[in-house]
C-alpha cells in the first residue's frame, strides 16, 4: 500500500490517459456506427454489414477497456484516500469523483453489453442515451467540476471538448477498419467524404471549447508560458496543428477522389494512422493537465519571460563531471555515517525513496544533471547526423542505431546517482521513486528500438512488424515524456526544466510518426509525402540533441 501511495501521482496520470483514450474510442465508435457505418452500409454492398459489425466490436471492446480503466481510477484514488486521510470506504465512495466514476463504469458496462450482444441490431437511441450519460459523468472529473463561478457553463464546454475528440480521434480506428474492407474508388470517396464532415464537426467542437477553456483557465499570456498548465496546453496546441495538417491532407485527397475515383488511397490510411497516434499523445497530455492547477489559480511562483530567456541563453556545454562524493545525498550519507561511527550507533539513512520527502540537492547535483544532459545531447546529435547521412545514401551510416546503445549505458549509470549501481539505494528500492522508474523505462525503450532498428537497417531484416518497432517506441517515448516530472522542490526550477522537456517530447513524437510514414507510405504513389517524412524524423532527432546540449538547471 505504501508503494501505491508513493507512485500515485504518476500512476493516476497514466491510468487517466488510458481512460480518456478508451472513452473516446467507445463514444467515437458509437457515433461512427450511427452516422456512418449503418447509413452507408447498403451503398457499400457486401462489405457494409461487415463494417457495421466490426465497428460495433471496436466500440464494444473500447467500452470494456473503459470499464477497466475507470474502475482502476476509482480504486486507486479510494485506496490512497483511505490510507492517507483515514476515511472509510463508504465516505470515499460517496464523494463526487467516485459517484461520477461509478456512473461512468455502469454506462460503459451497459454500452459494451449492448454493442457486443446485439452488434448491428443495437438500438440507436439506447446507445445515444448511454453515450450522453457517459459524457456527462466524465465532465464531473474535470477542472470545471471544481470551479465556483460559471460551473455549469464550464461543464458544458468540457463536455463539448470531449465530444469533439471522440468524433474525430475516437472514430479513426473504425475509419481504418472501413478503409481496409472497401476496394473501389467510389466507396473510398463516399466513406472519406462522410468521415471528413464528421471530423470537421469534431474540429469545430474542439476549437470552440478549447479557446473558451484557454481564456477561462489560463487567463493571460503570462499564464500561458509561465505555468505548467499553460505549457501543456501549448503542447496540445502544437499537436492539434499536426492533426489539422494531416486531416487537411486527407480532405484534399478525398476531393481528388471526387474528380478521379482511381486516385491511390494509401496516403488516406497512413495519415489516419498517424492522426490516431498523435491523438493518443494529446490524450496523455490532457491527463497530465488534470494533475496541475489551472494557470488562473497559480498567481505565485510563475516563471517570468526574463527567467525563461536567461535560462535558455546558449552556453558552452558542461563536459566535465563533479565527483559523485560531492553530491548532496552521498555527502549527507557520509556525514551521518561518520556521526554514527563516532557514537558507535547504527547509521541513519539519509534518504528513503517514496517516503514523501525530496532528495537534497546542491550545486554539484545541478552540475551532474547538466553534464548528463549535455553528453546525452552529443550522442543524440551524432545519431541525428548519422541518420541524415544514411538518408542521403551513405552506406556505412546505416549502423547509426548502435550509437543509441552508448546513450542507454550512459543513462543507466548516470541518471540517478543516488541509486544502484552508483549509489547506496538498492535496485528494487529505487523503483519507489517515480523519477527513477521513468528513467529506467526510457533506458529499456532505447535498448529495444536500437536492437530492432539496427537489425532492420544492417541486416535487411525483412519483417514489416519489426520495422515499426522504432517509430512506435520513439512516439511512445515522446508521449511518456509529456508525463515525466522531476523531484525538485522549487516550482519555478521544475517548470523551467519542463519547458525544455516539452519540446523534446514533441520532437520525439514527430520523429516516431515521421519514420512511420516513411515505412508505410508507397513512394511510387506518394513520392513527395514519402520524401518529406524520410527527412523529418532524422532532423527531429538532431533537434533533440541540440536541445539537450542547451539544457541548463541554473
Amino acid at each position: 500500500m505504501e508503494l501505491l501511495v508513493d507512485l500515485f501521482g504518476y500512476l493516476s496520470i497514466v491510468v487517466h490517459g488510458l481512460t480518456i483514450l478508451s472513452q473516446s474510442m467507445a463514444l467515437g465508435g458509437v457515433l461512427f456506427l450511427i452516422f456512418l457505418a449503418r447509413p452507408l452500409a447498403p451503398a457499400l454492398g457486401r462489405a457494409g454489414q461487415g463494417i457495421v459489425a466490426g465497428t460495433a466490436r471496436i466500440a464494444g471492446y473500447a467500452a470494456l477497456a473503459l470499464v477497466a480503466s475507470e474502475a482502476a481510477t476509482v480504486a486507486l484514488q479510494a485506496a490512497v484516500l483511505i490510507e492517507t486521510v483515514d476515511l472509510s470506504l463508504g465516505n470515499v465512495l460517496s464523494a463526487e469523483f467516485a459517484v461520477a466514476g461509478l456512473v461512468k463504469t455502469a454506462a460503459a458496462v451497459s454500452m459494451a453489453f449492448v454493442l457486443l450482444s446485439w452488434k448491428d441490431r443495437a438500438p440507436v437511441f439506447g446507445l445515444l442515451a448511454l453515450s450522453v450519460i457517459e459524457l456527462a459523468a466524465a465532465t464531473l472529473t474535470t477542472h470545471a467540476a471544481a470551479r465556483l463561478d460559471g460551473r455549469e457553463a464550464l461543464l458544458a464546454v468540457e463536455g463539448l471538448h470531449q465530444l469533439g475528440a471522440a468524433i474525430w480521434i475516437g472514430g479513426i480506428p473504425c475509419f481504418l477498419l472501413t478503409l481496409a474492407r472497401i476496394r473501389d474508388g467510389a466507396a473510398f470517396r463516399l466513406v472519406g467524404s462522410r468521415f471528413s464532415r464528421m471530423s470537421m464537426v469534431g474540429v469545430i467542437c474542439i476549437l470552440v471549447s478549447g479557446v473558451t477553456m484557454s481564456v477561462v483557465y489560463i487567463g493571460d499570456l503570462a499564464g500561458f508560458y509561465g505555468t505548467a498548465f499553460g505549457v501543456m496546453v501549448g503542447a496540445k496546441i502544437v499537436m492539434f496543428l499536426m492533426l489539422l495538417a494531416l486531416g487537411g491532407g486527407n480532405f484534399l485527397l478525398v476531393e481528388r477522389l471526387r474528380r478521379n475515383p482511381a486516385t491511390p488511397v494509401n496516403r488516406l490510411r497512413r495519415f489516419a494512422e498517424v492522426e490516431f497516434g498523435i491523438g493518443i499523445a494529446i490524450f496523455f497530455a490532457a491527463a497530465s493537465l488534470t494533475s496541475v492547477p489551472p494557470s488562473v489559480d497559480l498567481t505565485r511562483d510563475r516563471v517570468s519571460w526574463h527567467e525563461i530567456v536567461v535560462r535558455n541563453t546558449p552556453e558552452w556545454p558542461r563536459l566535465s563531471s563533479p565527483s559523485h562524493d560531492d553530491l548532496a545525498l552521498p555527502a549527507l550519507q557520509a556525514q551521518l555515517d561518520a556521526e554514527a561511527a563516532a557514537k558507535k550507533a547504527a547509521p541513519q539513512v539519509a534518504f528513503t525513496p517514496g517516503a514523501g520527502d525530496l532528495p537534497p540537492r546542491n550545486a554539484d547535483d545541478i552540475a551532474w544533471s547538466e553534464y548528463n544532459h549535455h553528453w546525452a545531447g552529443l550522442i543524440v546529435v551524432l545519431v541525428g547526423l548519422l541518420a541524415l547521412l544514411n538518408r542521403a545514401g551513405v552506406g556505412w551510416a546505416r549502423h547509426w542505431p548502435l550509437a543509441f546503445l552508448g546513450l542507454a549505458v550512459f543513462l543507466f549509470f548516470r541518471s540517478d546517482p543516488e541509486t544502484w549501481p552508483m549509489g547506496d539505494i538498492g535496485f528494487l528500492d529505487s523503483f519507489r521513486d517515480v523519477e527513477v522508474l521513468q528513467h529506467r523505462f526510457f533506458v529499456l525503450l532505447i535498448v529495444a528500438f536500437t536492437y530492432f532498428e539496427w537489425r532492420v537497417r544492417a541486416t535487411n531484416w525483412n519483417n514489416q512488424w519489426a520495422k515499426l518497432v522504432f517509430p512506435l517506441l520513439c512516439a511512445a517515448g515522446g508521449t511518456m515524456l509529456l508525463t515525466h516530472s522531476h523531484a525538485i522542490a522549487n516550482v519555478k526550477d521544475q517548470l523551467l526544466i519542463e519547458l525544455t522537456h516539452t519540446p523534446l517530447a514533441l520532437a520525439g513524437i514527430a520523429a516516431g510518426w515521421g519514420r512511420w510514414l516513411e515505412i508505410r507510405l508507397n513512394p511510387r504513389e506518394n513520392p513527395i509525402a514519402w520524401r518529406v517524412a524520410g527527412w523529418v524524423w532524422p532532423v527531429c532527432i538532431l533537434f533533440c540533441g541540440l536541445l539537450l546540449l542547451g539544457y541548463r538547471e541554473a
